[in-house]
């Protein structure tokens, strides 16, 4: 309205880019294994959000290659490990006492909103079109699923990995 005054945001409210990362108080148990990616476009948004996330390990299967101008300086902050298969990936996580979780929409599967994660954890993120194998979601002790309302059926990997990361975080807030 006119004659009104236009009150003046106090500095502590103006936009910071790129604020200082906070601090864990100690190290996430999480970590990604990504089953064979269609797009390493996905593959880097992933090894992007890890770095965010304060995660330090992701498993690529396959012959995936990171592009460093979007997996940005998460490049510098996760261990990228590749390994041909996932099977006998996921196996070995089991015996190192991971919790394997499949990121799927199956049968089985319990949403993403109630879903308590456990701290030591491997969350196994399928391909864009087909998903995690059969025989692989045989092998996880659990699958989650992230509701969706409306078309497509499905968010893209990088993002339901985003999101099911930041679910991680938010239950676990200090690593």
């Amino acid at each position: 309205m006119a004659g009104e005054e236009i009150p003046t945001p106090d500095k502590a409210s103006l936009h910071q880019r790129h604020k200082p990362p906070q601090s864990l108080t100690q190290p996430r148990e999480l970590v990604i294994v990504c089953g064979p990616m269609r797009s390493n476009v996905n593959l880097s948004r992933i090894v992007r959000v890890c770095g965010c996330c304060g995660i330090t390990k992701i498993f690529c299967v396959g012959a995936g290659r990171v592009i460093e101008k979007i997996a940005r300086d998460g490049t510098t902050q996760v261990e990228i490990t590749s390994r041909r298969s996932l099977l006998p990936l996921i196996e070995n996580l089991r015996r190192e006492k991971y919790h394997l979780v499949g990121l799927e929409q199956a049968a089985t599967s319990k949403s993403l909103h109630t879903y308590q994660f456990r701290r030591r954890t491997a969350l196994i993120v399928g391909n864009e079109r087909s998903g995690i194998p059969e025989t692989a979601l045989a092998r996880v002790d659990d699958i989650v699923e992230i509701p969706v309302y409306g078309l497509p059926f499905s968010h893209n990997a990088a993002t339901a990995a985003a999101i099911a990361m930041y679910e991680y975080c938010r239950q676990f807030p200090n690593g």
